[in-house]
């Protein structure tokens, strides 16, 4: 039989087995030596010494999708403009600083907050908002625009209360209002509203029923600037009957669908067999209508929506042109016309390659966006001598996005060991191969003494094929099998053949913090938020707690398949990543998948001082009994249940002594079992990091307890049997 030689340097392979620079494979007595498989290193690539913070910064692609907000300084940790280009030196945030602060025990000066972890920075946000105004009032001063721009949120991209009151606040100077799309969404929406400015837009979108109408109708007599989009023909009689019961007259507007859509991922949302909105036909209808009843002076608005994720100019321009031909007709037909709602469409450039071809990607500026939407309705009403309309826009992807960061910690990665496999090992291997796998085999050993890459690895998967063959049917043993894994790992690293990704396990739900990766193949960027000075020598794809094959990350801006990552450095050291600009949507669409909930959160503020900021506000995240109650369990009855039965356990093994000795071992015991449970409630479902109140306590095989503040109150008094 010829022998089998696998060997990463160029010398000659010495004879057996060795795991110490030269690999060979050649099982005893029958073998000799054979030509080694030679593979080379190239120092450049494994030299970290010469790494910088701006090469991470390129590697991650951050000065593309970050700016102007998110960098890495000179510590190698991602840095915060909180600003944006207005960010002075000072007031620039180092985000790892955050994570402690967050995550140190209280009495280390920490919060005590237990990590997957929101960060919200409010500064972020009214920069988005001002950054947006000041792009519309500068295209509509550049073009000679008559009218103003008066944008709203969508409140459905993050309903979170601060997010929202901080937009009704930071855009009250310039009259920004809310878009409601539901019920809950409109409560909110008028109580907001409700310290916001006095001309702000409520824009009520949505299938409605009796009581949206009436609700967004009262909020018309509550003073509050509501318009009515009408989304379905059929809404109209339900408004007029509303309208006339409460003696409101109201605001309406329309929704038209149009001829003019994209054809990216997002386009599906648009064009004529898009969900929402009326044809030209349903549009005339309601026209007419409302002049027969003498309501046509309320209908004042025209929506549209071309789809988000607008990936070009020329696209938006091409809608906007359309509709204001719409908005023209509409005013020709004696509607009192004065607001033309663009919708939603903005688009973020995920992955900072300012791309028109791709779903994660736009290819145009703030900018630039709003110099083609005052240019195409202009010259549409400059043609047919209507007066410029109020341009209101739907932006929440834009303008939520950047303002939140995900912060995760990865606490284990996959090793690729060399197996341990022994001579002796690989003669009781090929004894016991089968007449096929045995011919395998020689085919394998005579590919690497000729360098045949490629049979080696064809000859390879058959041999292990035949092998987990023989091991079903019994004919073949379990330290065999192994042996047959040991030799097929060993060749394809020797042949360069073996899959270099490593799986990092993260304590995080993709179901429940990024559904849309899962749902419709969006993509974030996501980046080691330390660490940056030193380069990754790992390539890594997520995998998250969930007991589910999906719950992982595998695909990455920038096409990849895999990311750069670092080497995990022990128990004391954690590794936290950021998932950036999903600020939209993801908290709104999580679920509770295996029954994790959300993540904690803080907001975060820019201040002058050492540190460069204040955390204004630190919320926990749900607990294990907060997200039982949502699924309809009774967390406090679950945990009576289980303290009667440890009640009962602890009575049970002391045989119901009356010594009292006993009698106070069994209610200590019973009252230890009790705390642990009560903390498992109360704390949240993710994996405690660096729990070492909970490991020394096991390894005394003691109970242990530990309070919603801290864990270090450790019972040791009772024991187990």
């Amino acid at each position: 039989m010829p022998a089998l030689a696998c060997c990463v340097d160029a010398a000659p392979a010495p004879p057996g087995y060795a795991l110490a620079g030269d690999i060979s494979l050649l099982p005893p007595v029958t073998f000799t030596g054979a030509l080694p498989l030679a593979t080379t290193t190239d120092d450049a690539d494994t030299n970290t010494s010469h790494w910088t913070p701006s090469m991470s910064s390129t590697l991650y692609r951050i000065d593309g999708w970050g700016a102007p907000y998110f960098a890495v300084n000179t510590a190698g940790n991602i840095s915060v403009m909180p600003h944006g280009l207005g960010t002075l030196p000072h007031q620039e945030i180092d985000l790892l600083k955050i994570v402690k602060k967050a995550s140190d025990p209280k009495h280390f000066g920490g919060l005590g907050l237990q990590l997957p972890l929101i960060v919200r920075f409010p500064d972020v946000l009214k920069n988005r908002l001002e950054s947006l105004q000041s792009a519309f009032e500068f295209a509509i001063q550049e073009q000679g625009y008559d009218g103003h721009y008066q944008g709203v949120y969508p409140v459905k991209c993050n309903q979170d209360r601060f997010v929202v009151e901080d937009i009704v606040k930071f855009g009250s100077p310039f009259r920004f209002g809310l878009e409601a799309g539901s019920k809950p969404e409109l409560l909110l929406a008028m109580s907001c509203l409700c310290k916001g400015n006095q001309e702000a837009l409520l824009v009520c979108n949505g299938f409605k029923d009796r009581e949206y109408i009436s609700l967004a109708i009262v909020a018309r007599k509550l003073a509050l600037n509501t318009v009515i989009v009408l989304e379905q023909e059929e809404e109209l009689d339900l408004v007029i009957e509303i309208s006339k019961k409460l003696c409101i007259r109201p605001v309406i507007g329309l929704r038209a669908k149009l001829r003019t859509k994209h054809s990216g991922h997002f386009g599906s949302t648009s064009g004529e067999k898009g969900k929402f909105g009326l044809n030209t036909t349903q549009v005339l209808r309601v026209v007419k209508k409302l002049e027969n009843l003498g309501m046509l002076d309320c209908l004042q608005l025209l929506h549209f929506h071309i789809g988000s994720q607008i990936p070009t100019t020329a696209l938006l321009a091409d809608g906007v042109g359309e509709a204001a031909q719409i908005y023209c007709e509409l005013v020709r037909l004696g509607a009192q016309m004065r607001v033309i709602d663009i919708g939603g469409g903005l688009g973020i450039d995920y992955d900072g390659t300012k791309s028109c071809d791709s779903d994660i990607s736009v290819g145009y500026s703030l900018e630039e966006y709003a110099a083609a939407v005052v240019s195409a309705v202009q010259f549409v009403c400059d043609r047919r001598s209507v007066k410029h309309p109020v341009i209101c826009s739907e932006s929440g992807r834009a303008i939520v996005s950047h303002h939140s960061v995900l912060i995760f910690e990865a606490i284990g990665a996959s090793s690729y060991g060399a197996p341990t496999l022994s001579t002796i090992g690989l003669q009781h291997l090929v004894e016991g191969l089968s007449d096929e796998a045995r011919a395998d085999y020689q085919s394998l050993s005579a590919a690497t003494m000729v360098g045949d890459y490629e049979n080696c690895v064809l000859y390879m998967e058959q041999l292990k094929q035949r092998c987990v063959e023989q091991f079903k049917q019994g004919t073949l043993g379990m330290e065999q099998l192994a042996s047959v894994d040991g030799l097929c790992e060993l060749v394809s690293s020797a042949i360069g053949a073996k899959d270099p990704v490593r799986t990092y396990h993260v304590n995080l739900s993709v179901f429940t913090s990024i559904p849309d990766f899962w749902g419709i193949d969006q993509m974030f960027p996501i980046v080691p938020v330390h660490r940056l000075d030193e380069k990754p020598t790992s390539k890594g794809i997520l995998s998250d707690l969930t007991c589910d094959s999906d719950g992982k990350i595998d695909r990455f801006i920038g096409g990849e398949s895999s990311l750069p990552l670092h080497e995990l450095e022990g128990n004391d050291g954690g590794y936290y990543l950021g998932m950036f600009l999903g600020g939209a949507y993801e908290e709104a669409l999580g679920g509770l998948h295996n029954l994790f909930g959300g993540p904690s959160v803080v907001r975060v503020m820019q201040r002058d001082g050492p540190h460069g900021f204040a955390v204004t506000r630190a919320v926990p995240g749900p607990s294990s009994g907060d997200v039982l109650r949502v699924m309809q369990h009774e967390p406090e009855l679950m945990f009576e249940t289980l303290k009667h039965r440890a009640q009962e356990f602890a009575a049970d093994e002391n045989g119901h002594d009356d010594d009292e000795d006993v009698d106070e071992k069994s209610m200590m015991n019973a009252a230890a079992l009790a705390a642990r449970l009560a903390f498992s409630f109360d704390n949240m479902p993710y994996l405690v990091a660096s729990s070492s109140c909970a490991l020394n306590a096991m390894e005394n095989n003691a109970f242990y307890y530990c309070s919603s503040d801290e864990f270090s109150e450790v019972v040791t008094d009772s024991t187990c049997a």
